[in-house]
């Protein structure tokens, strides 16, 4: 999109003159140059269409008017007398020019915070992880505007240069920090090993000694908790002491059972959760307001008012995102207090359980102990009512029998009449063993009566 423009016209005396234009989008002007036909050369005329107009310096013939207007989408570029073979050009041109104006603010905008940066990053006297991040972040936000084509190449050319020159210069830092933390890293990481192996003998060796070897191994945990070492180092680390507390407790009390699923270590675990995610967002406000502190104290040493305007929006940015992470915290904290509210009430619920379960207990005791209190009491036998048997006159009956002897017959079949006899003759004949068999068990259950 270029910034200059030449094409012929005629004046207010209808005399023909070549109109060169250009805009100035640093201060939103529009220079204008009008040549007279008589000094407007063809070789001329052809230099300012192919050589200036693409950026090249030529000299100007003497005789030329020269004007200065505003930039604007309503008011024309050229005054009213000014009449031009091709308006559709300078109006196409004052519609571009517009949009050239506001790339050119935004890159402004965009330099102004890139010094900001610079002077962050030459302040600094070791690596900063934060400032590192601000700047991936202005370059991704360069890169938006890029790609929506808000910005011109040559623009985005001069930021990224200079993006590039601080990213190598925190990467050089980031890269002698990490070395340094790496070595000492290792020592501490060594120190601790040695500190672990001595414990682990004495656990393999003399249980007796649990509570100083808990204590050192406390000891020792709370002073690693306050050093910082690689993921790797402390992952190893933590692994081997939570490793050795296992084992301690494992010796001293026998291998005992884990519950995952009970409520009350749950709401720890999410009390504790909560507690370092509000620590981690009260640091985060923390830096934000160092941040807009400092923009603060930019806004006074501003050159300009469109500076000045850019960096009071900086501080507006920087003022919602701390308004935002305050709220946020502040619904962090609700949650706290709820989860705190919940532990309250789960241990009062705890407590009523037992207390139901204690007094379940107690009862139960006492029930049973009236129970055997009661079984201890001798016991009286039942009275018994016994009848005589009733006996029966056979006397009349005996006439009419006669004698039969049967040594073949059951026992219990010893007079009967002869009718009777001949009847049952050949079933007794024939069932002899049955019947006896028969007979004796009835003869024992009449005895086992009487006995009773």
């Amino acid at each position: 999109m270029k910034s200059k423009l030449v094409l012929w016209g005629n004046d207010a005396n209808n005399d023909r003159i070549l109109i060169a234009m250009q805009l100035r989008s640093t201060d939103n002007k529009v220079e204008t140059w009008l040549f007279p036909e008589g000094i407007a050369s063809p070789e001329f005329s052809q230099q300012m269409l192919t050589n200036w107009r693409n950026g090249a310096e030529i000299p100007f013939p003497e005789g030329f008017t020269h004007t200065e207007r505003e930039l604007s989408l309503t008011d024309s570029l050229l005054p009213d007398d000014i009449k031009v073979d091709r308006p559709d050009i300078v109006n196409r041109a004052q519609t571009e020019w517009q949009f050239v104006v506001l790339s050119t603010k935004l890159h402004e905008s965009y330099k102004s915070e890139l010094a900001d940066l610079d002077d962050k990053v030459h302040q600094l006297t070791d690596y900063s992880g934060d400032l590192f991040n601000s700047l991936k972040n202005f370059w991704v936000k360069v890169q938006d505007q890029v790609k929506e084509r808000n910005l011109f190449r040559d623009h985005a050319d001069e930021l990224r240069d200079t993006t590039n020159v601080l990213f190598g210069k925190l990467k050089d830092m980031r890269s002698t920090v990490m070395n340094e933390f790496e070595e000492n890293s290792k020592s501490l990481y060594d120190q601790f090993n040695t500190v672990l192996d001595e414990i682990e003998k004495k656990v393999a060796g003399n249980i007796q000694r649990f509570p100083e070897m808990f204590d050192q191994l406390k000891h020792t945990q709370t002073q690693f908790r306050d050093k910082k070492m690689t993921r790797d180092h402390s992952n190893e680390l933590w692994t081997r002491i939570d490793t050795l507390f296992k084992t301690l407790k494992e010796k001293r009390f026998g291998v005992l059972p884990t519950n995952d699923d009970n409520p009350a270590e749950r709401l720890a675990r999410r009390y504790e959760g909560l507690l370092g995610a509000c620590d981690k967002m009260q640091e985060s406000i923390e830096r934000d307001q160092q941040e807009l502190d400092f923009q603060k104290k930019r806004v006074a040493n501003s050159e300009g008012q469109l500076e000045a305007q850019i960096r009071q929006a900086k501080i507006n940015i920087i003022q919602e995102r701390v308004n935002s992470k305050i709220e946020k915290l502040a619904e962090m904290a609700a949650t706290k207090n709820e989860v705190e509210a919940k532990m309250v009430a789960f241990k009062a619920k705890e407590a009523r359980k037992e207390a139901e379960n204690a007094e379940k207990r107690a009862k139960t005791k006492e029930d049973i102990s009236n129970k055997t209190d009661m079984t201890s009491q001798p016991a009286t036998a039942p009275k018994m009512e016994v009848t005589a048997p009733v006996v029966k006159d056979t006397s009349k009956e005996q006439d009419n029998v006669k004698a039969v002897d049967a040594p073949a017959m059951p026992k219990i079949i010893t007079k009967l009449t002869p009718s009777v006899i001949e009847a049952v003759q050949p079933i007794l004949t024939d069932n002899h063993d049955a019947l006896n068999a028969i007979t004796a068990d009835a003869h024992a259950a009449i005895e086992a009566v009487g006995n009773l």
